[in-house]
């Protein structure tokens, strides 16, 4: 809060800026969005996974749970980043031309740019080497439980699609590859990483949010399960989920949960 008086102009050179000749014809925004999908996985495709093997009573409460997120990752923790650089003001602005000029330097020339160096030299600014020694152990876990996930995403995708096989060598070839390429972007170059990166996650989202639209538009699942929550929400009795009453078809995990809530439910007597 020492810097809470900071906060308005803050926001206001990042609208400022982003709109700028400097901002080159969308680069700025275009980079947005690419770290943004990074942060949130809005459109990507990967959230359903974790999502799916959530426990609830009906699937929009996951889903309502799935879009505050997008909140948490993105507009809070991103911009509590932006606000800590740009108030500390540890950072450094390059042009792309003519390359390599500096547009604003507050920092050491050879600090990288788009690292998280920029993160821990602001916390350094306020609370000394243990800015530096914090951002390293978060971004460990982070890239940890980034690993986990990811394969946690692979393995459901090969099951799926190795379910009428049953054959284990796809699994171990996933798993051989997966540590093979762990090994591999730790000794390469950030930034040739964050470009296959990009690369993967861009073709990702196209290809989802393309069958997103044609399942939103033609069936809209999404749109009647929320209604019909919101429905039992209002109503005030408890919530279930009853697919084929819907009309909402190859929902088999929820078909047979109701078809097992209904058996164990006490019959009452004649």
């Amino acid at each position: 809060f020492l810097n809470l008086d900071k906060v308005p102009g803050v926001f206001s050179l990042i609208l400022s800026d982003a709109f700028t000749a400097q901002a080159g014809f969308g680069a700025a925004i275009g980079w947005g969005v690419k770290r943004g999908i990074y942060s949130n996985e809005a459109g990507q495709g990967t959230g359903p996974h974790a999502a799916a093997a959530a426990e609830v009573d009906h699937p929009a409460q996951q889903g309502l749970v799935q879009a505050f997120s997008v909140y948490v990752d993105t507009l809070f923790v991103c911009t509590a980043t932006a606000l800590m650089i740009l108030i500390t003001q540890q950072y450094n602005v390059v042009g792309e031309l003519p390359a390599g000029q500096f547009i604003v330097q507050n920092v050491d020339a050879a600090t990288e740019i788009g690292s998280a160096a920029f993160t821990q030299l602001a916390l350094n600014s306020v609370f000394g080497g243990f800015g530096q020694v914090f951002v390293g152990l978060a971004l460990f876990f982070f890239a940890f439980t980034t690993i986990l996930a990811y394969y946690y995403i692979t393995e459901t995708n090969v099951a799926y699609l190795n379910r009428l096989f049953n054959n284990k060598l796809p699994l171990i070839l996933f798993k051989v590859l997966l540590m093979a390429m762990v090994a591999y972007g730790t000794v390469n170059a950030a930034g040739y990483i964050w470009a296959i990166g990009d690369i993967g996650v861009g073709l990702m989202a196209w290809i989802n949010v393309l069958g997103i639209l044609v399942i939103f538009f033609l069936h809209k699942p999404a749109i009647l399960c929320l209604k019909d929550y919101e429905q039992q929400k209002k109503a005030g009795g408890p919530i279930t989920f009853d697919p084929v009453k819907l009309g909402i078809k190859n929902a088999t995990f929820w078909e047979k949960r109701l078809a097992k809530m209904q058996a164990e439910q006490p019959k009452t007597p004649d």
